[in-house]
């Protein structure tokens, strides 16, 4: 009976352990992926100037305005850029290993630091990718909430991004539709101030 009393807590502690375990996948999976997040992380710190090369929408949301992306906060398992054009600092590109990949979410917030209506939308790159390059088709959520809101020409966007030694660009892609900027990573800059929202 003694003997008996002693395993049950050993046994119940081992099913924690085995619980624990399948509760927390490993973050990544492929070696390109895990390379693509260290050469951003190698980044942080740091921003940079930045241009658009393509636009096929012609937006006049870029024009003459100073575009600057800043690698802000890194962890092992998170990177945060905001994407600066001009005085506005409402987007934040937050880069995160999962389970299944490495994930790429749009945080776009008011100046008074509330959220948009449309933010948290991104996409989750299945496939190992490149050391270089990452692409991040429109996940589920994503595709739901541009339906809700009245974007369906959004539902297939799919967003890459590249991280050479002396370029980084943000590229969106979709039928009809292509935009990237490409970012000077030989030529620093001032740090610019927290995006909105920013604690």
């Amino acid at each position: 009976m003694k003997y008996t009393m002693l395993l049950i807590p050993i046994a119940f502690v081992m099913i924690q352990t085995a619980h624990a375990a399948k509760a927390e996948p490993p973050l990544n999976s492929h070696p390109t992926q895990q390379t693509f997040f260290q050469a951003l992380t190698a980044l942080c710190g740091k921003a940079f100037e930045g241009k658009v090369v393509t636009d096929t929408a012609s937006s006049e949301t870029f024009n003459n305005k100073t575009l600057v992306m800043h690698v802000r906060e890194c962890s092992d398992t998170q990177i945060h850029i905001p994407f600066h054009v001009g005085e506005d600092r409402s987007r934040t590109w937050i880069i995160s290993r999962t389970g299944s990949g490495l994930s790429l979410k749009h945080d776009h917030r008011h100046k008074d630091g509330s959220e948009d209506a449309v933010t948290m939308y991104g996409g989750l790159a299945h496939q190992p990718g490149f050391a270089q390059i990452q692409a991040f088709p429109a996940d589920s959520y994503t595709q739901w909430m541009f339906a809700e809101k009245g974007l369906p020409q959004s539902i297939n966007n799919i967003w890459k991004i590249f991280v050479y030694p002396d370029r980084f660009s943000y590229q969106l892609v979709r039928e009809g539709r292509e935009f990237r900027v490409d970012f000077d990573l030989n030529q620093p800059v001032d740090t610019p101030p927290a995006p909105w929202g920013a604690g």
